[in-house]
């Protein structure tokens, strides 16, 4: 193993429930190592800006079940332009860096691969998004908790709407992936699961086929006398979001439609036992990663264990929901043939 004597970390991008965990086991891991470790804030801005602080094991201390991140996270527009990325680079050379750990997403992984071009250090991706939609590992840190999170929420709605016999709409988060959607409708018994891998919204026609595919579904559940009726959707699926799609299904169906928009919520919170434990895992594998003198790739977890993947592969967006949990919303949603003929 290569001599690391001092490394970096920062989180970046949108924040996600285990990421404090993440920077426990990489403290903790760098000590055990006898490896100097400093934290830069606000994500690449304080690369630009020189912005950090020594990192100590008495300062993780209690950080497992904390939300959010002890590093605070934030976008850098500068870091989308050569200045800004030579700027950082100066800042790891002045401070005499081996190595930076980088906790966040795809956009994240991008910068980093960037950086390589004007610093020769180590760098290591750590994957920490409630998305979970980076290449590579079947996990993401902060996926299982945001879950979870929306899970309670729905359920709560659930009661509300039962008790109006009502339909809710409930946008959750996952920007261009149907991770979260798909698994929180399954879980939460939802009655549509609106998301890009069983949508197709690219015309109008698509659009209005829908719609009247829904309004069929939701009269059906209303002369079954059913008393609720839960619609997840994915956020950026439906032009004009949740609302647009409960002012489109009450003009349709005359029915009370209301839009609830989960947001930022999912990404709060104490982590889950699941998440406090990838995240332990993957901290201390970035650490071993970097004593191993690897480079330019990402921690993941694949079966149950702990590898690496290239950062290039990471952020190729390949990664799909399981088809079949596709399959099993698609097959098993409330008005099947065998429930109608039951009433």
């Amino acid at each position: 193993m290569q001599k690391i004597k001092k490394i970096a970390l920062l989180t970046s991008g949108g924040d996600a429930p285990g990421m404090n965990a993440a920077i426990r086991a990489a403290v903790l891991a760098a000590y055990h190592y006898d490896i100097e470790i400093i934290g830069f804030k606000h994500g690449y801005n304080g690369l630009i800006n020189q912005d950090f602080f020594n990192l100590t094991p008495k300062q993780v201390h209690g950080l497992i079940n904390q939300g959010g991140t002890l590093l605070k996270s934030a976008r850098c527009k500068e870091f989308h332009h050569q200045d800004g990325l030579k700027q950082a680079a100066n800042t790891l050379i002045k401070e005499k860096i081996d190595g930076l750990i980088v906790i966040g997403g795809d956009g994240s992984f991008t910068g980093l691969l960037k950086l390589q071009q004007y610093w020769q250090g180590q760098v290591i991706g750590i994957p920490g998004t409630i998305d979970n939609d980076i290449d590579g590992t079947d996990y993401t840190i902060g996926f299982t908790t945001a879950i979870n999170t929306a899970i309670e929420a729905i359920d709560k709605i659930r009661d509300t709407a039962d008790a109006f016999e009502r339909v809710f709409i409930v946008e959750l988060m996952g920007r261009h992936s149907g991770q979260i959607t798909f698994n929180v409708g399954v879980a939460c018994a939802a009655e549509q699961v609106l998301s890009f891998e069983n949508f197709n919204l690219s015309t109008e026609k698509d659009r209005a086929d829908r719609l009247t595919e829904i309004s069929k579904h939701i009269k059906q559940a209303q002369k079954n006398r059913q008393s609720s009726y839960i619609i997840v959707i994915a956020e950026n699926l439906w032009e004009g979001g949740a609302h647009q799609l409960a002012l489109d299904l009450k003009e349709h169906t005359q029915t009370d439609c209301t839009a609830c928009i989960l947001g930022y919520i999912q990404r709060g919170g104490s982590p889950v036992a699941k998440d406090r434990i990838v995240a332990t895992k993957m901290g201390v594998a970035a650490i071993q990663t970097l004593l191993e003198n690897k480079t330019g790739v990402m921690i993941a977890e694949q079966n149950n264990t702990i590898t690496t993947v290239s950062l290039s592969t990471a952020i190729q967006h390949k990664k799909q929901v399981s088809q079949s949990l596709i399959d099993v919303q698609n097959n098993i949603l409330a008005l099947s043939e065998q429930s109608k003929r039951q009433y």
